[in-house]
């Protein structure tokens, strides 16, 4: 049985970049849609989730950033920033806001076609063979619906971003998780800019867990080593 090609939407104003990218995509076996406006990619979104958005952050209609943490925290799909914006901070925002990956413009549509295939294959490896469910502690963890859920019954979502690093610690529950482990199983350039987006994300995902952030029951920090969550986990 022939798989559906995966679906990439681009967000850009530019309709060089547009129409650039689409070739590019397309050409690599991709389905594609494109976007000059926020308004029209976010009711597109109401019809059908990509796998894939491309989002440019200088937007006509919308702060890029806005859309870029909406993505985050209600669809689910990979993010991967475009942008002409080159400073450190700029990076660091987009990735701590939920983004998956950041290209500077100007680049090779060759480039961008790479690093949105490492997020497919990211996403086909990262899928636990138990199922998308794990409950650990008091929680119960829906990777199909980014949502955590209490034993009240209460659903806490989590973004595509925070999903990643969720589940690298029920992955390997109890077990030391240094830096470098994580860069290398979550991907990006190791650096400061890594570094801020983990410990952004572990900070959510300790407050959405209900955790005392001065002395964490789950995710505990190892000073100078890394990670490690307490947690017994049960998938499936």
């Amino acid at each position: 049985m022939t798989q559906n090609p995966a679906h990439i939407s681009i967000l850009d104003d530019e309709p060089e970049i547009r129409r650039m990218l689409a070739e590019a995509l397309e050409e690599a076996g991709f389905r594609v849609t494109t976007f000059a406006r926020a308004t029209e990619f976010e009711a597109a979104l109401n019809r059908n989730v990509p796998d894939v958005c491309l989002v440019d952050l200088g937007l006509p209609d919308r702060d890029g950033l806005a859309v870029v943490h909406r993505l985050a925290l209600e669809s689910g799909a990979a993010i991967i920033i475009i942008s002409g914006r080159a400073q450190v901070q700029d990076r660091v925002t987009g990735l701590e806001l939920g983004a998956d990956d950041y290209i500077i413009k100007p680049f090779e549509p060759a480039e961008v076609v790479a690093r949105v295939r490492a997020r497919l294959r990211k996403g086909r490896v990262d899928a636990p063979r138990s199922g998308q469910v794990a409950r650990f502690d008091a929680w119960r963890a829906e990777f199909d619906r980014y949502t955590l859920v209490a034993a009240d019954g209460t659903e806490v979502p989590f973004s595509h971003a925070e999903g990643e690093v969720l589940r690298l610690f029920l992955d390997s529950p109890k077990r030391l998780i240094s830096r470098s482990q994580m860069q290398e199983a979550l991907g990006g350039a190791a650096g400061e800019s890594f570094d801020r987006a983990m410990d952004v994300r572990i900070s959510r995902l300790r407050t959405k867990l209900g955790e005392d952030p001065k002395n964490p029951r789950l995710i505990k920090t190892i000073y100078g080593a890394g990670y490690i969550f307490l947690g017994d986990v049960v998938w499936g």
